[in-house]
């Protein structure tokens, strides 16, 4: 079952990278520096928690700006390319009912566009890394695999959001308060080290901490990442894919119904 539908896939590899392309020019049209706002909003974040938590909460991170500015990309790749999944069926809804091309394809191509845009954050934070901290060690090329495991973390989220999306209205407004209540629970801009210990087994539950954290490592702390992250990393982004795939399966067969 898995081989032909992903032989299926493939096959529409060029219908996939007009969606990716399609994506990227209607997010940055009618912008005047484009893609460049990719660089400058996690940039101006960093520069606001950078200065809030060392001014005024005072306390010391080593390398905090690298720490928080890849906590920040990270986030803003996972949250707004869920967000986008849950409209990439509706917003595709004249391809979906005209044309046979698998269903699939849509939030598959809008993870890609994010995963492009994640690519771009990261000219400014390896910057930044470089200019900082000490040098770059050879965990770095272990950050390709971080990337991908943060992307079928995302995809299989996607999968198992976009079709519920088309199905239930109200999911688009469950997920948004959702997104929000796991960024608090998720060491995007705090150390792990400051949760208090009685609610740091909240952290401990949340698989995308664990995902965060393996992409931070070879950034920040320039090794790499812990086992045990790498471990549940690894197995939350194939448990959820697997979920996602399976629900968007047996719900896709009746989403025209809903488009």
């Amino acid at each position: 079952m898995i081989g032909p539908a992903l032989r299926e896939l493939v096959s529409y590899r060029d219908l996939i990278h007009e969606l990716v392309v399609r994506a990227l020019k209607v997010r940055y049209r009618r912008s005047a520096i484009g893609f460049l706002w990719t660089m400058l909003h996690p940039l101006i974040m960093m520069l606001a928690l950078t200065a809030v938590f060392s001014q005024i909460f005072r306390f010391q991170v080593e390398h905090y700006a690298v720490y928080a500015l890849a906590g920040i990309s990270f986030w803003q790749f996972f949250s707004q390319t869920v967000t986008s999944c849950l409209h990439s069926l509706r917003g595709n809804a004249g391809l979906l009912t005209k044309l046979p091309v698998p269903k699939a394809v849509f939030p598959i191509a809008t993870v890609l566009s994010g995963l492009l845009n994640l690519v771009f954050a990261l000219v400014p934070l390896l910057a930044i890394a470089v200019a900082t901290g000490p040098p770059l060690s050879g965990a770095l090329a272990f950050l390709p695999v971080s990337i991908l495991i943060a992307g079928v973390f995302t995809l299989g989220a996607g999968l198992l959001l976009a079709p519920l999306a088309v199905i239930f209205s109200d999911t688009v407004e469950v997920v948004s308060i959702l997104l929000t209540l796991l960024m608090y629970v998720t060491p995007v801009f705090y150390p792990r080290a400051i949760v208090p210990e009685h609610f740091r087994w909240i952290v401990r539950l949340n698989p995308l901490a664990a995902v965060l954290e393996v992409f931070r490592a070879p950034l920040v702390d320039r090794a790499l990442p812990a086992t045990t992250d790498l471990a549940i990393a690894t197995a939350s982004a194939v448990i959820l894919l697997a979920l996602g795939s399976w629900v968007f399966t047996i719900t896709s067969r009746r989403l025209v119904l809903y488009l």
